[in-house]
């Protein structure tokens, strides 16, 4: 098995090369052609503005069910203020069945990672780190916002100021802790938002994540709306296999 990790392959040619079982992670596959392939089964999970099948793309089908699915998806993307204070108390609500799961749950089940993916606890962190860093950081202009267990993105390089701390084993109700607080200011933050607050940039300065730029306000809330929202799925995938776990 050849591993390539933290490599530039772009323009690379695979021909007649057997990749079954292969697996990406964290890669930019802009206008990649895969071109005379065949699988039983081919597992995507990435963000992806066009994914052309056979000529026809199918990211407006994906999203179509997925909001058959979840009706709230598709009030991610909130075009007025009223819509945030919409669309917020939806994924509360989610989060809240969701840690009624893991209470159930043996403590050190909640640290084991699934398909090396973040333990459930690990996904708390990061949320934590997600409203730290564009709400309290980008939008209310707090410097240095971040708690010592909040967990940035893997691929995150080291950052003035930003902790990272993979190894830490807080329990889950101590991060619970953490992460209501965050999401009080963020609830008494959308219902005071105006339409006009939402239409304005923000300006991040000093060092910290996000880095210091201008942003779009809606850009950071969204980011803020969407990372709970995917975050969410992404530890109910989880916690079925953990509850299945002997």
């Amino acid at each position: 098995m050849v591993e390539h990790r933290h490599q530039d392959l772009s323009g690379s040619v695979f021909e007649d090369v057997d990749l079954t079982g292969t697996r990406f992670t964290n890669v930019l596959l802009r206008g990649v052609t895969v071109r005379g392939a065949w699988a039983e089964r081919l597992e995507l999970d990435g963000d992806f503005d066009e994914l052309l099948y056979n000529g026809i793309d199918l990211v407006p089908l994906w999203r179509a069910e997925l909001a058959r699915r979840h009706p709230e998806f598709a009030l991610l993307s909130p075009e007025d203020a009223d819509g945030y204070r919409k669309v917020w108390p939806l994924l509360e609500d989610l989060w809240a069945s969701s840690i009624g799961r893991a209470r159930r749950l043996p403590e050190d089940r909640l640290h084991e990672r699934v398909d090396g993916e973040w333990s459930f606890v690990e996904t708390l962190r990061h949320v934590l780190f997600v409203h730290d860093a564009w709400l309290r950081r980008a939008v209310l202009g707090e410097a240095m916002p971040y708690d010592a267990l909040d967990l940035p993105h893997d691929e995150m390089p080291d950052l003035e100021g930003v902790p990272n701390d993979p190894d830490a084993r807080p329990d889950l109700g101590h991060v619970l802790g953490l992460l209501e607080e965050r999401r009080a200011i963020t609830r008494s933050f959308f219902a005071g938002l105006t339409d006009e607050a939402l239409a304005a940039d923000t300006t991040v300065t000093g060092p910290g994540y996000p880095e210091a730029g201008g942003y779009a306000v809606q850009r950071c809330l969204r980011a803020v709306v969407a990372e709970e929202w995917w975050h969410h799925r992404f530890a109910e995938r989880d916690l079925t296999l953990l509850e299945n776990r002997t």
